[in-house]
């Protein structure tokens, strides 16, 4: 299926760059939270409904840091 760009809004590309940083913690419990990886992934998930492209085939296009290149969740 052909690439699409998408545009994300300032709100959105502030969401995920956020949820990519790493969150300081103390272990209590046996408790971990989820790195900051897993917490990227669940933004791109977020954003991949939102705007309606498969989330882990979303890739810089070279148009600035808020547009992506991805594959559509549905045929265009």
């Amino acid at each position: 299926m052909p690439k699409k760009e998408f545009i994300l809004s300032k709100e959105d590309l502030e969401y995920l760059l956020d949820a990519c940083k790493p969150i300081p913690y103390i272990i209590v419990g046996h408790y971990v939270p989820t790195n900051p990886q897993e917490n990227a992934n669940r933004a791109w998930q977020k954003m991949g409904k939102k705007y309606g492209f498969i989330w882990d085939t979303a890739r810089p296009c070279g148009k600035g840091d808020n547009v992506v290149l991805a594959e559509p969740t549905e045929a265009i």
